[in-house]
């Protein structure tokens, strides 16, 4: 047997192979990094092809704070750095029902993705895919049925995530609004109608 046959065959398959699709996660103290896409660019220069690397982070303290960025440089690490740095800049707060889940449904659009989600009970889990997972999962979304359609550019669908989670509101961010109390805004969820009636009408 082969030296590097043992050695896959005692510590289990390589690890250098995984999946470049799937995010990629770091902790840094309340702050948690995920790494959503990462590609090559090359630069037509007067001596040939200049290469470089651009990166998409995404990063959130899964408590109902969440930013993204973009990064480019010549090396990986240094273009996750400034990915991470900027996405850490624009961090926003979304209002979170329960901790655990959206307070109504929610639409954005941004270029040719679309996205669409929706409110769940518990133990639904968050049903979502890609880019959409990794910033829900980072904002704190525990239960959430999430879809995309369109563009799967990843900068798309992040972008158009962020523009679902802009419109979110509170119901005390609507009875501030109106001049009511919570209980007045609440009491027609209880009565049977929908999260997105009961913070409409």
């Amino acid at each position: 047997m082969a030296r590097g046959d043992q050695q896959r065959g005692e510590g289990g398959p390589r690890r250098d192979r995984r999946d470049r699709n799937a995010p990629e996660e770091r902790v840094d103290s309340d702050i948690v990094e995920k790494l959503v896409h990462i590609n090559r660019v090359a630069a037509t220069v007067k001596g040939g092809r200049r290469f470089s690397f651009a990166a998409l982070m995404v990063v959130g303290d899964q408590k109902g704070r969440v930013g993204f960025g973009h990064g480019k440089a010549r090396e990986v690490p240094e273009a996750i750095r400034k990915a991470t740095e900027e996405a850490k800049k624009t961090m926003v707060r979304v209002p979170l029902r329960e901790s655990r889940t959206l307070h109504h449904d929610g639409y954005g659009r941004w270029g040719a993705g679309k996205v669409m989600m929706r409110a769940a009970p518990p133990g639904t889990g968050v049903i979502a895919g890609g880019p959409m997972r990794a910033v829900l999962e980072t904002l704190g979304v525990q239960d959430v049925v999430a879809k995309s359609t369109g563009s799967s550019n990843p900068y798309n669908m992040v972008r158009a995530t962020f523009e679902a989670l802009k419109v979110q509101s509170s119901p005390r961010q609507i009875a501030a609004k109106r001049g009511k109390k919570v209980g007045d805004i609440l009491g027609r969820r209880a009565d049977g109608a929908s999260a997105p009636d009961a913070l409409e009408g």
